[in-house]
């Protein structure tokens, strides 16, 4: 691991409210349906707690890590034209809910932090919640503006589409 700091405050806010957006950031706030049952929720733990998600989605999640753990670090690769490294602030695995967020590293295009929670509603419904405040680092994320917020809008929409994919076929019992 190494010592880089973060590139942001506060560090850890989307732990406690995926709601937070601290001033000066943009929010993302994204919500999409799974399915329902404890095999949809243990298989989208499973494959957001492991990567899969990302990479089944085209992202680069370069990293020595197999799982999420606290002070991982991954550089995110998109398409080989962004690089964006990052470090896990926090994890959760519990019953109901598993998820995970990171925040950004010096060399990232934005300061923020985005989490990535997977969620079964007292009903049994399976939830895939993105949330992040991100503000541009790079002068391309500025000129991008109200693209570059569309873009990770459109991705986060991605997630939850690529994770219920993953999900499909499981019991929902």
């Amino acid at each position: 691991m190494s010592s880089a700091p973060f590139t942001y405050e506060p560090v850890g806010a989307t732990r406690d409210d995926l709601a937070v957006c601290p001033p000066g950031y943009h929010h993302l706030f994204s919500r999409t349906r799974i399915g329902e049952g404890p095999a949809v929720f243990h298989r989208a733990a499973e494959a957001l707690l492991t990567w899969e998600m990302h990479r089944a989605m085209g992202v680069g999640m370069d990293t020595g890590a197999e799982r999420v753990t606290p002070g991982t670090e991954v550089t995110v690769n998109l398409g080989n034209l962004i690089k964006a490294p990052c470090r896990v602030v926090w994890t959760t695995d519990e019953p109901r809910r598993a998820g995970w967020a990171y925040g950004t590293l010096p060399g990232h295009p934005e300061h923020g932090e985005e989490a990535f929670v997977v969620d079964r509603t007292g009903d049994g419904t399976v939830w895939l919640t993105v949330a992040a405040y991100s503000r541009p680092a790079k002068w391309y994320t500025r000129t991008a503006g109200p693209v570059a917020r569309a873009l990770q809008h459109a991705y986060a929409r991605r997630c939850g589409a690529t994770l219920k994919q993953l999900c499909a076929g499981e019991d929902e019992g």
